[in-house]
């Protein structure tokens, strides 16, 4: 099982609102899955090519929750 770090961190305002906005617009995504795919994606545009940091980048780009295995894909 994967290790986890609480981390606490203070936003601007307006970046706070415009990541509520998204998660109420994208159901399938959270805060924790929306802030993990930000720096995930941050470290691999500057480079990064650890294993468990790009599995995190493309995890974040192409996870889907909002289609349940039991629906067919179109």
């Amino acid at each position: 099982m994967p290790v986890h770090v609480s981390v606490e961190n203070q936003l601007p305002e307006d970046l706070y609102r415009a990541m509520g906005l998204f998660i109420s617009e994208h159901p399938q995504w959270d805060q924790y899955r929306l802030v993990q795919a930000a720096i995930a994606g941050f470290l691999f545009q500057q480079g990064c090519k650890d294993r468990s940091v790009v599995r995190h980048y493309l995890g974040g780009l192409f996870r889907r929750n909002d289609c349940p295995a039991s629906q067919p894909l179109v």
